[in-house]
């Protein structure tokens, strides 16, 4: 249990007293460091992953790894110094193969997580090769756009599903480049004859690994500067942008969170981690460099979203990192079975007597409301999670704060981007209020900008949030106009976020610079922060808000929540299926007048709130092609797709 004097203390010493920066009017940085350099390396001896998973080797004592699970079984473990030899295996692999032990030299990714993935990793690092991950759900035009612009020749699948996807483009000439598909899993060998015929190789992971068994070449190891990852952003519009990740964007990131938390939490070899986020963001990345530093664990799920709470109790993770939509599920699900009128009343009264031990700087997870209301959602978990970390998108405040008390551990919500490796701020120990995203890392200043057409001025606290330090990136992958448009001649990441300051020195997100639109009034709209106030409604999973600026008024598409619609209208005295009630007019009624109630309560104003809407039953996915990866919106797609329901809105919608 942390104690109220120790989380005070530390709140004090590294929250409230951030500074200005030099020369940097508006600029601000962490407190935690003694002047304006950034924070670059928490130990001496790491300065490139490579050497994050040496030391984790070596600290650990080579213990246990990596671990896999099938159906109803205990996780089974490879050791740090199994892994390090198939790594050397496959580099030494590549190697025999005529690839270059060099920082320009791009090794493709495309697999769900698991131990391959970190095998794969580290065996480019050992060599100085870069990886380049494919995103699992990406489509075959991006995933053609990439090999291309990377000029890559070696890709690595996990299924044989991708590699036939990869042959589909090889077979009509448009990727001259790649030579060779490993693929993970047990495939048919009329895949290879398939290959042939097209001057592509296919062959195994464990032919891979007895290639380079057989030949060892002695490692070549990276420069902290040198090249480590081009991360693919999956833009909402337009081809993907290769981002440029060095080894020392990455240790730094990594060096910056472990010493924003080493006083309340610190990483072990007793620790382990649940590894389900896709490891082709950044965000799951730097966590597991975490990870991997301190000697300790990492469990795969079984590659299924829906086996993930059978994983985590048995895995009991200690360390659980997670997005708000993952979140948003707990607590519906949460509040959802706290079903009469006596268990809602408990559950609030549970919550509120442990959200005032968090103001109060307590955490922990063995009070009476602990025991008697919340056990079972800890266990639901596994039992010993002591560090989850939140972040890719905003939370509610009141999620937020609620899962807080009701799980008892240190519980961090970051912000950041790609360009920026994965974080820029965090939530810091002790300042346990939601509604922000914390302090400036160790590893960055940030400087909030003008955005004269918005009325964000800087001198106000308010404005675009910059990012300089030891994690920004090198830029786009052949592409300088892009780089341009993002990273300034002084190295200052523009994020396109709008940021405020909070007296206490955290950063509050506001608003959103890119996607922003004018009605015919002249009011400036940022669609995102009203779909985000919007989804807290009950009955609604999905909202796509659309205005135009020869229309005087917004509109939505709403994709009713499955799981909650028939439920929430049956107490309307609304009856049928969830596709039946899809259509409902009266129903559609109901959902907006609460949409409505929900946006006033959360300060929308009058402008920002939707006059019209049309229900849609099938929900915004990756594979509908209305979501990008990450699971952001489309927003050109969707406007597309909607187009009928759009002009039939404006049409029939009348203020």
């Amino acid at each position: 249990m942390i104690t109220e004097k120790v989380v005070q203390g530390l709140y004090r010493s590294i929250c409230v007293l951030l500074h200005l920066i030099q020369g940097g009017e508006y600029a601000r940085r962490s407190a935690l460091l003694d002047n304006d350099e950034p924070f670059v390396y928490y130990y001496d001896d790491v300065r490139t992953v490579y050497e994050i998973f040496q030391r984790g080797m070596q600290v650990s004592n080579n213990g246990p790894c990596l671990g896999v699970r099938k159906p109803n079984q205990p996780y089974e473990w490879i050791s740090y110094k199994e892994v390090a030899e198939k790594a050397e295996c496959v580099g030494s692999a590549l190697l025999n193969r005529g690839l270059k032990p060099s920082s320009d030299q791009f090794i493709g990714l495309f697999s769900q997580n698991r131990p391959e993935w970190v095998i794969i990793e580290q065996g480019c690092y050992t060599y100085s090769m870069v990886l380049v991950p494919l995103y699992d759900t990406l489509g075959a035009d991006a995933i053609t756009f990439i090999l291309n612009k990377a000029d890559i020749t070696v890709v690595f699948c996990d299924k044989p599903e991708k590699a036939e996807l990869l042959l589909d483009s090889a077979e009509k000439g448009e990727i001259p480049t790649l030579k060779t598909i490993v693929i993970m899993d047990p495939f048919d060998r009329d895949l290879v004859a398939r290959g042939k015929k097209c001057s592509v190789d296919i062959i195994s992971m464990k032919e891979i690994e007895a290639s380079g068994r057989a030949y060892k070449h002695k490692p070549v190891l990276p420069q902290t500067e040198a090249l480590a990852i081009i991360c693919f952003t999956s833009g909402t519009t337009g081809c993907p942008k290769g981002a440029m990740i060095t080894h020392r964007n990455i240790v730094s990131n990594m060096s910056a969170f472990v010493k924003a938390t080493e006083k309340v939490v610190f990483p072990s070899p007793e620790d382990s981690l649940i590894s389900f986020l896709p490891l082709a963001h950044m965000f799951e990345r730097i966590v597991e460099c975490v990870i991997l530093c301190h000697g300790a664990r990492i469990g795969f799920f079984q590659g299924d979203i829906r086996l993930l709470m059978d994983d985590l109790k048995t895995l009991q993770p200690t360390v659980f990192p997670v997005v708000p939509r993952l979140l948003n599920r707990m607590f519906d699900k949460i509040f959802h079975q706290a079903n009469t009128s006596f268990k809602r009343w408990m559950l609030d009264f549970a919550s509120k007597r442990k959200e005032a031990e968090l103001r109060s700087g307590i955490i922990r997870n063995n009070s009476l409301w602990d025991k008697m209301i919340f056990h079972k959602v800890q266990a639901n978990l596994g039992g010993k999670v002591k560090l989850m970390i939140t972040g890719a998108a905003p939370v509610s405040a009141n999620v937020l704060t609620f899962l807080r008390a009701a799980l008892g551990c240190q519980f961090y919500e970051g912000y950041g981007q790609t360009e920026c490796t994965a974080g820029c701020s965090l939530t810091v120990p002790g300042d346990w209020t939601a509604g922000h995203v914390g302090a400036p890392m160790p590893c960055n200043i940030i400087k909030l900008v003008d955005v004269e057409e918005m009325n964000y001025f800087a001198v106000k606290g308010e404005g675009e949030i910059c990012i300089k330090g030891a994690n920004v990136f090198e830029g786009y992958l052949k592409d300088p106009e892009k780089t341009a448009e993002v990273l300034d001649k002084d190295g200052w990441v523009h994020t396109g976020d709008i940021g405020k300051w909070l007296p206490n020195g955290t950063l509050k997100i506001i608003d959103r610079k890119k996607h922003i639109f004018k009605l015919a009034q002249g009011e400036y709209i940022a669609p995102e922060k009203i779909e985000n106030v919007y989804v807290r409604s009950e009955p609604v999973a999905q909202v796509f808000v659309h205005g135009e600026s020869l229309q005087a008024f917004l509109i939505g598409i709403v994709v009713p929540d499955p799981d909650i619609l028939v439920t929430w209208a049956k107490k309307k005295g609304l009856g049928g299926s969830y596709e039946e009630l899809c259509k409902n007019k009266d129903l559609k009624k109901y959902i907006l007048e609460d949409m409505l109630k929900i946006g006033k309560e959360f300060g929308l104003k009058s402008f920002e709130q939707i006059k019209g809407i049309a229900l849609h039953s099938e929900m915004f996915s990756v594979e509908n092609g209305l979501l990008t990866p990450t699971l952001k919106a489309k927003r050109l797609e969707l406007r597309k797709y909607f187009s009928s329901q759009i002009e039939e809105l404006y049409a029939n919608v009348h203020m």
